[in-house]
């Protein structure tokens, strides 16, 4: 149970600098008076802003503090707890938030919404709303627990049967189920990655195990074979074919110069028998000279004619002696031409040689290559198979972690479904609900308002007159509205006290008296506060004292002076 004590504010609202101190233990029942605009209603606000950082009023923080003075607005309030002493202390300009426990601070190193968590979940265990639906019920931004939206509905009466604790743990639950299926994806991760290697290192033993014995001997005599052939070609090598080529290279162009000498005179020796047919047949054709016109006599035309032909006949016997070099030139060449191209074909075949040669070194290196990795294949061999071993285990832990996860996952599937709204607590609400309905209609029979109230698990609320006609909560006049809001407003005050879990003995009704109440309403309000146990603390504010006066145990008015609200 909550035990609020004291409350004192100061630069808040329309309070000045000197603290507004009120207690709520003192008597029973206290009357709030005061014309309007006198800062009755302050005291709501200052308790509201001092447990959950606002107004109980539409009010921004701005507007909280005071005009004049613009700086210095600070709130304490004071209460107890399961018999332990606790202080908060809020302020703006600057701006203020320390929680006390008894004369030690708690630690302010969280966030200030975390800090405000620990208030209210921690310490209060009822949040703004809930505060609102047991501690208030007033007629500014006060909103009723009928006018509330299903959702909102629903949170109030989890606070008020704690089990808001489900809602937490259904929110653990998902952080968990969040870490868990991070889990699993991992866990899968890890599992393909060791399958992979596990393959991997089975293809490797595959491959070192092909290297046995009897590939070994195949090896062996591979290399003999190959060796074999070696030595066959290195015996075919000659390396003086080199320089007989060049010698014959050498001769052929010789001979072939001499040829193209002996070509060149032929063409000479034609030239100059050409000529001389030319001349001859100049002479016996002609008597008289082209070029003076003097004429040929017969003795120079058969002189001219005798010399050519001796010329010629000179040149023909040189020209036959020329043609039988050339034959022979000719010989020669064609001799020497075969033997080269021989000489060729065999240089040729000694570069194939030595390519295969190459080749067969480079093979020969391989097997022995080989040859040697087999006796480090078997140490390889064991120290893969370890390897492997290994790697299997692996696989065998992630497969049984595999299995652990899926279970843990539906075990919380399992947890889920209980923790839903559908599950362990509408359970809990529908025991509750008979209850809560009972109560709620005897209040309303206490008030004169003489119809069955009815809410069922979705907060839905079902109101018959006495003619059994259906109706809702809108269906009602602002006097029976109310009435409706006082019935629950105590009924959450009595399964509070029930629970034990947020019941408090502060009751603020702000100027519920004034409002929609008629006078028989008053005195059965007043009937239901006499029925209220000595615990309970109950503060009427209302501007209509006059009327009131004689019905509480004391009387607290505020008054304007000098634009700041006090007590006087």
């Amino acid at each position: 149970m909550i035990t609020f004590r004291t409350l004192k504010f100061k630069n808040f609202l329309s309070t000045g600098d000197n603290f507004t101190e009120i207690e709520f233990t003192k008597t029973p029942t206290t009357l709030v008076v005061g014309q309007n605009g006198s800062g009755k209603s302050t005291m709501l606000d200052a308790l509201s802003f001092a447990l959950f950082g606002k107004a109980h009023r539409n009010i921004n923080k701005a507007q909280l503090i005071n005009s004049v003075n613009g700086k210095g607005t600070l709130v304490e309030v004071e209460f107890a707890v399961a018999g332990a002493s606790y202080k908060v202390v809020r302020g703006l300009k600057p701006a203020k938030f320390e929680i006390w426990q008894g004369d030690k601070m708690i630690n302010q190193d969280s966030h200030a919404k975390e800090y405000q968590k620990i208030l209210e979940q921690n310490i209060l265990k009822l949040n703004h709303k809930t505060f609102h639906q047991i501690v208030v019920l007033g007629s500014s931004s006060f909103v009723p627990f009928m006018q509330l939206p299903a959702s909102i509905r629903r949170e109030v009466i989890e606070d008020l049967l704690d089990i808001n604790v489900f809602s937490k743990m259904n929110t653990l639950l998902k952080e968990k189920v969040s870490v868990l299926r991070d889990k699993i994806t991992d866990n899968s991760h890890a599992r393909d990655m060791c399958k992979t290697k596990v393959e991997g290192m089975q293809r490797h033993l595959a491959d070192l195990t092909k290297i046995s014995d009897a590939a070994k001997r195949e090896k062996e005599q591979e290399l003999v074979e190959e060796q074999k052939e070696l030595a066959r070609l290195e015996k075919l090598l000659d390396d003086t074919l080199k320089e007989s080529f060049a010698v014959l290279e050498k001769e052929l162009d010789k001979v072939g110069k001499k040829k193209s000498e002996l070509e060149k005179y032929q063409f000479q020796f034609e030239s100059k028998i050409k000529k001389f047919n030319k001349d001859i047949k100049f002479y016996e054709d002609n008597d008289q000279c082209p070029t003076c016109d003097q004429e040929i006599t017969a003795d120079t035309k058969s002189q001219k004619i005798s010399e050519s032909r001796n010329s010629r006949t000179e040149i023909e016997e040189a020209g036959i002696k020329l043609q039988k070099q050339l034959e022979s030139v000719k010989e020669i060449t064609d001799v020497i031409q075969s033997d080269y191209l021989e000489q060729h074909t065999l240089l040729n075949n000694q570069s194939e040689y030595r390519s295969n040669i190459s080749k067969i070194r480079t093979r020969i290196q391989n097997i022995q290559s080989d040859l040697m990795g087999w006796e480090d294949g078997l140490v390889d061999m064991q120290s893969a198979q370890s390897d492997l071993s290994l790697e299997k285990d692996r696989q065998t832990k992630l497969d049984a972690e595999r299995l652990s996860l899926f279970e843990e996952r539906e075990y919380n599937n399992v947890i889920t479904e209980l923790l839903k709204d559908t599950g362990i607590k509408t359970k809990i609400i529908k025991q509750y609900l008979p209850v809560i309905n009972k109560l709620t209609n005897e209040y309303l029979q206490v008030l004169d308002f003489y119809v069955h109230f009815l809410l069922d698990d979705s907060f839905k609320e079902t109101i018959r007159s006495r003619h059994r006609d259906a109706f809702s909560y809108d269906s009602f006049s602002e006097g029976e509205k109310q009435r409706i809001d006082l019935a629950l407003l105590f009924t959450w005050r009595q399964v509070a006290r029930m629970k034990n879990s947020i019941a408090t003995n502060l009751l603020i009704l702000d100027e519920t008296f004034d409002s929609s109440l008629d006078a028989d309403g008053v005195e059965n309000l007043l009937k239901i506060l006499d029925t209220l146990d000595d615990k309970t603390n109950v503060f009427i504010i209302s501007h209509k004292g006059e009327l009131l006066d004689n019905k509480f145990d004391r009387k607290i008015e505020f008054i304007k002076h000098k634009n700041f609200s006090a007590i006087a």
